[in-house]
């Protein structure tokens, strides 16, 4: 029998079968590892619920056993606050008790002492009736004494005064008499010395006169001397010039006020020479206040600086020997006026030695002569006064002046001027070896730089005006810039200490110038005006305030004064 196709099946049939098998296989084992993998997954989640269970009867346990504890604790709080309480209680209870008893002690203490005060007073007031009663009688006693008394002592007065006025009228008489003889006689005395003090006056204000046209003629014929000079001799220095000049200028007038050629400080304001004074006032104290002091002001002008300081420093008993160096007749006579008792010198060398000095010079400087120092291509030469025809004009020098130039300048560029005074660096020189050798202070006001500067900086002054430097000789007044730079170098070589240098209205609104300012406004109310613009001439920036300084110099151990601290 021939194979049966079905049960063997052809290749394609048992190819099919074949698959089917693997695949039921594939899907055996897959839905086996799936059931074994759920089986993990259920024992899994079985065992977590299991744990999970355990660690909350774990939490459960621990929070039962600490409820327990809170309770246990609660209960003996409650049990420690109710002992406490009770405890407060009996405590309260017994202070309140006594209390009680200190109060019911007091109460009888006080009554104790009141009855005890009553029976005091009682009994005092009767022995201060008694006491009165007999003082009564006494004052009686001694009232009738007393009137018996005065009674013959006026008959006595009365008697003895009877006789004294007739002698006095007696002795009047005779004195009127003597009186009317002398007065008479005086009169007449008098009236010969008003003549003859007339007379004086007179003549002396002629001779003042004369003198003041006879300088003012030699003032005027300077120019033809300076001219003559220089064609004999060939040009002359600046320095030259503004010495003689400034000489016969000086020696002629005064120059201060509305009425002269300018005005300085101590002549804009009292202000100004007050706390110049207190500044003094103030060194003078703190070093001992000593009794013996001079006080010396360089070229004072009209005395209205040292009128004004001592005027105000003679609170705190400031009262020195005053001293000017001023060498125009016409500025001493008026210096005296202004300070009778004052001394007056040439210079500084006479200035006396027994003791410390105190000086101050305003707008002393500035007058000084100067030399004017060109840099030209081979070196360093004076700018000299020479002639143009007949004109004074400014030429160059011949002669080197590099030896007299400040370091710090001999490289200057070419063109370069500088200025330099001698006068001023000698001046300086004898004022820091006083106040070395003898103690003392000084004070330097005047216009110019912290530190030399290129550039020229004389001038003239006429009439408020500036005019010319070379065209009004001996008629004008000339200055420059003053060198605050060498005057500190100056100070320091010759042993005496600089306090600082300071911007003239910083200094003086440090010395307080705003309030004595305040203080003359509210004293004269109607010249406000007036007061404030002379403030404002002395500290504005525009003005006085900044262009003018404040040099502080003292000798070794003096103290550094208000305004430089």
């Amino acid at each position: 029998m021939a194979p049966d196709d079905t049960a063997m099946g052809t290749p394609e049939v048992r190819a099919t079968s074949k698959a089917n098998k693997d695949a039921e296989a594939k899907a055996f084992r897959e839905a086996e590892a799936k059931a074994k993998a759920d089986a993990e997954e259920a024992a899994k989640a079985q065992a977590d619920a299991e744990a999970a269970a355990k660690a909350r009867a774990v939490v459960e346990a621990k929070a039962a056993a600490e409820a327990a504890k809170a309770i246990e604790a609660a209960k003996a709080k409650a049990e420690a606050e109710k002992k406490a309480r009770l405890a407060a209680e009996a405590k309260a209870k017994k202070e309140a008790e006594e209390k009680a008893n200190r109060e019911a002690e007091a109460l009888a203490k006080r009554e104790g002492e009141a009855k005890a005060k009553q029976e005091a007073e009682e009994k005092a007031k009767a022995l201060a009736a008694e006491t009165a009663r007999n003082e009564a009688a006494a004052k009686a006693k001694a009232k009738a004494k007393a009137e018996a008394e005065e009674k013959a002592r006026l008959e006595r007065e009365a008697k003895a005064k009877a006789a004294a006025e007739a002698k006095v009228k007696k002795e009047a008489e005779t004195k009127a008499k003597a009186e009317a003889k002398e007065k008479a006689a005086a009169e007449k005395l008098r009236a010969k010395e008003a003549a003859e003090a007339e007379k004086a006056a007179k003549a002396a204000a002629e001779a003042e006169k004369a003198a003041q046209q006879e300088a003012a003629a030699k003032a005027k014929d300077l120019g033809k001397t300076f001219r003559r000079l220089i064609r004999e001799t060939g040009p002359i220095s600046l320095a030259h010039y503004i010495a003689e000049s400034n000489a016969r200028y000086y020696t002629s007038r005064d120059p201060l006020g509305e009425e002269g050629d300018f005005i300085t400080a101590p002549e804009v304001s009292q202000m100004f020479g007050e706390l110049i004074g207190l500044w003094f006032a103030d060194l003078w104290v703190r070093m001992g206040s000593r009794k013996k002091i001079h006080f010396v002001e360089m070229g004072a002008g009209r005395g209205t600086l040292t009128k004004d300081a001592l005027r105000t420093a003679a609170k705190y008993e400031f009262d020195p020997q005053v001293h000017f160096v001023e060498t125009s007749p016409t500025l001493r006579k008026i210096q005296s006026e202004a300070i009778p008792d004052a001394i007056h010198h040439d210079d500084l060398s006479t200035l006396p030695t027994d003791a410390p000095l105190l000086i101050v010079g305003n707008e002393f400087f500035d007058a000084l002569p100067i030399h004017q120092l060109v840099r030209s291509a081979v070196g360093w030469h004076e700018r000299m006064v020479g002639l143009e025809g007949d004109e004074l004009v400014f030429v160059a020098g011949d002669q080197p002046m590099d030896s007299i130039v400040p370091k710090s300048w001999k490289s200057a560029s070419q063109g370069t001027m500088i200025e330099t005074s001698p006068a001023a660096s000698a001046i300086m020189t004898e004022i820091a070896q006083r106040l070395n050798e003898q103690g003392g202070a000084a004070l330097i006001i005047d216009y110019g730089s912290f530190e030399l500067r290129a550039g020229s900086t004389v001038q003239a002054i006429r009439a408020h005006e500036k005019v010319d430097v070379l065209s009004h000789p001996g008629e004008a007044d000339i200055t420059a810039h003053v060198d605050f730079e060498l005057l500190k170098d100056v100070t320091k070589k010759n042993g005496a200490d600089v306090m600082g240098l300071q911007m003239q209205g910083e200094w003086l609104r440090q010395m307080g110038i705003d309030v004595r300012h305040e203080a003359l406004k509210r004293k004269n109310p109607a010249e406000a005006d007036k007061l404030a613009r002379q403030y404002e001439r002395l500290v504005d920036d525009g003005q006085m305030g900044l262009l003018f300084k404040v040099l502080g110099v003292c000798g070794r151990r003096w103290p550094i004064g208000v305004g430089f601290d």
